[in-house]
């Protein structure tokens, strides 16, 4: 292992960004030769990291004049949001950039996506308004059972939830702690659009699932031997 370490500073390198694990000896060895060793590298990232920088992907260190080594003007951890990040800013290939996609959140209690859905089954015209109209009830038992779940009058704080809801701007959610309704926004109550949206999706796609079964299939019940 010291020997394979001793080949990758043979390199005259000043960082070294590994896929895989690096253990506390290797890691010594590098800090005590002056480099930088970057462990656990997203295989996807260390491919753009190599393009951008103008550097190869090595995976043997035998002959150090092969290799084409990248280069950047500073390496600096930074944080965006909750997740730390390694930058590496002043690459050869300037017109590389970076995009922090930032995730949608809803600020509602519940009710609002009920009140979209019962008005959409308002302007449905046949069969269908019935459909849309059991969909509405459904999400309405999301704070419904969140109100009773807390040993609040759901049917009071529901009327009160439905009528803030037509409200124009209105993001009114139910304070469990206090026991009535309250702005979603002031008391930092957010869901990320993404995961709601996924979670409507999968939970249709099951009901339509089992709405679909002609039929329920049971097996006969296995004969049994009784020995006196």
């Amino acid at each position: 292992m010291k020997e394979k370490v001793q080949k990758i500073i043979a390199h005259g390198i000043n960082c070294f960004v590994n896929r895989r694990l690096i253990y506390n000896f290797p890691e010594e060895l590098f800090a005590y030769a002056g480099i930088l060793a970057i462990k656990h590298a997203d295989f996807d990232g260390i491919e753009h990291l190599a393009l951008v920088t103008g550097g190869e992907i090595a995976s043997t260190f035998d002959n150090p004049e092969s290799i084409k080594l990248g280069h950047c003007k500073l390496i600096e951890e930074i944080m965006i949001g909750e997740d730390k990040l390694i930058h590496f800013p002043g690459v050869e290939m300037g017109q590389a950039c970076s995009i922090v996609l930032r995730e949608f959140y809803l600020e509602e209690g519940g009710t609002m996506m009920a009140k979209e859905v019962d008005e959409l089954a308002r302007r449905t015209l046949g069969k269908k308004s019935h459909a849309i109209e059991a969909f509405s009830r459904a999400l309405q038992a999301i704070p419904t059972t969140i109100a009773d779940n807390a040993g609040l009058d759901s049917a009071e704080l529901i009327s009160q939830l439905r009528a803030e809801h037509h409200k124009e701007g209105c993001t009114a959610g139910i304070d469990i702690l206090l026991g009535a309704v309250g702005g979603m926004e002031k008391l930092g109550i957010s869901e990320s659009f993404k995961v709601k949206q996924t979670v409507l999706v999968s939970t249709t796609e099951s009901t339509e699932m089992i709405l679909r079964a002609d039929e329920i299939i049971t097996c006969a019940p296995r004969k049994r031997e009784y020995r006196i």
